[in-house]
């Protein structure tokens, strides 16, 4: 009877969750935006029919599904942004792991993956039940745990590539400095030599450079934009790298020497972390060593004349 009740349950709360996204997304209920309002008058500017417009990319593998929650979901998103102060972060952190994506887009991706985590403690639960050892209260703190998980293992994996990515900028960092600084040698200007750098090179920095320049071009000054490409990655050598272009062009340093400058003390700064990787590895090394091997070498050594012993030789 048990196994009922639970089974009815939840076809009523997916019923009531239908008729509840049915009943929200009548025209009825919307709010009228001020860009619906003004569509009409801007027909003139905008001749393509909507039907041609393309379809938004999903994230997850329930196509026409996420296309009939993601209303809700941006409602529901701008909504606790009102009270989320965290957004200006957010945002930088999404600029660092090189994201086009907007802070409610992210938070609303962290709620379809506590979703899908509270999805997968559910049917956990069921198959529990089914085998007949059921226990509410675990059921339920083992659900939670598991949709509080998905939120904060998005936001976890968010970290990774912020991580991931500084660490190939700082590898490329070198090359495209000592190659900007050979341009600059030959007599080409700084945007010049971004420019070069962006048409021979790929990689994550030289993507960035390509903003710095497109920047650039859209009439924003180098130095603004190079600014603006430092607080957006807030890496220290690329800050130093960018104060020390700034103060070149102001007082007329030659610009090839600090270039050239910087690129050998991001990789002295690398073999700075080489070194000190190598000897946490040295310590970690230990605990194989001595728990391991060492008591193999022992036993090795001991059992040959433990064999004697017992044979009375």
């Amino acid at each position: 009877m048990s196994q009922f009740l639970v089974l009815g349950v939840l076809a009523g709360a997916t019923l009531g969750s239908g008729l509840w996204l049915v009943f929200v997304r009548l025209p009825a209920m919307r709010r009228t935006r001020f860009v619906d309002r003004i569509s009409p008058q801007l027909k003139s500017v905008d001749l393509q029919s909507r039907l041609l417009a393309a379809v938004p990319g999903t994230v997850t593998p329930f196509g026409a599904l996420e296309r009939i929650i993601r209303p809700v979901l941006s409602d529901l998103m701008s909504w606790l942004g009102r009270f989320n102060y965290g957004t200006t972060v957010l945002g930088k952190r999404l600029a660092q792991a090189g994201r086009k994506q907007s802070p409610l887009d992210f938070r609303a991706e962290q709620f379809m993956w506590a979703a899908g985590g509270l999805a997968l403690g559910i049917a956990l639960a069921i198959v529990s039940a089914a085998a007949g050892g059921f226990d509410a209260v675990a059921s339920a703190v083992f659900t939670l745990g598991l949709a509080a998980g998905g939120f904060l293992l998005r936001d976890y994996l968010l970290t990774l590539q912020i991580q991931r990515r500084e660490a190939k900028m700082l590898a490329e960092f070198p090359s495209l400095a000592e190659l900007m600084a050979l341009a600059v040698s030959a007599g080409e200007s700084a945007t010049g030599a971004l420019e070069r750098i962006c048409r021979s090179s790929k990689g994550e920095l030289a993507g960035e450079f390509a903003s710095v320049l497109a920047a650039t071009r859209a009439g924003t000054p180098l130095l603004a934009a190079l600014q603006e490409f430092s607080h957006r990655s807030r890496l220290p050598a690329l800050v130093r790298f960018v104060d020390g272009i700034t103060v070149a062009v102001e007082r007329g340093t030659p610009l090839a020497d600090v270039l050239r400058a910087q690129a050998q003390d991001v990789r002295d700064m690398a073999k700075r972390d080489l070194m000190e990787a190598a000897g946490k590895k040295e310590i970690a090394m230990m605990v194989p060593l001595v728990f391991g091997v060492l008591p193999l070498t022992v036993l090795f050594a001991v059992y040959p004349g433990l064999a004697l012993i017992d044979l009375g030789w």
